[in-house]
């Protein structure tokens, strides 16, 4: 069985946190997120440290806390440095260009395609082939990461469309004749 939620979580110096009830919320130099408890868990604070704690010793308390722990670190880690996703543009005339809270991308189609970007992720474009998004929630970047990288997916023969920046495309050989 996982140990994790046995590790205490540090607030790193600029992190608030406050515990109401049954609601965890962060606020840093990032930003501010919040969390809604499970009736199952609970957060104790002890100065800098936050420990999550299962109410009883049933096994989906046990798992939840391990989950609730996992949570809260990346909600503490997200409002003091950040996450960030890099994809990159592969293929003749891919490119992106973000402009304010919209970017458009061209990848082979008819048309660009426009894609909003939510509230709480930046999306800037250092070079026409390259997106890097950021922002205080790890899920909500990853989230637009994938649905970005849904219009256009590495395909295996000539490994042309969006990818992440550290991704392996496994390439096929292509048909003898």
């Amino acid at each position: 069985m996982s140990r994790v939620a046995n590790n205490p979580v540090q607030l790193p110096k600029g992190v608030e946190a406050t515990l109401a009830e049954g609601l965890f919320s962060v606020k840093g130099s990032k930003g501010s997120l919040q969390l809604a408890l499970h009736n199952a868990v609970q957060i104790s604070r002890d100065g800098d440290t936050l420990r999550v704690s299962a109410k009883n010793d049933s096994r989906e308390a046990v798992a939840l806390s391990g989950t609730f722990r996992a949570l809260v670190n990346n909600m503490v880690t997200g409002v003091s440095q950040g996450f960030q996703k890099r994809l990159q543009l592969q293929g003749v005339g891919y490119r992106a260009k973000a402009q304010g809270e919209m970017l458009n991308i061209s990848v082979g189609f008819s048309h660009p395609v426009d894609f909003v970007v939510p509230k709480g992720v930046t999306a800037e474009t250092p070079t026409p082939t390259e997106i890097v998004l950021s922002g205080a929630d790890k899920q909500l970047v990853g989230e637009v990461a994938a649905k970005i990288r849904e219009f256009r997916p590495p395909e295996p023969y000539k490994g042309k469309g969006i990818r992440y920046l550290d991704e392996n495309v496994y390439r096929k050989e292509a048909k003898k004749k």
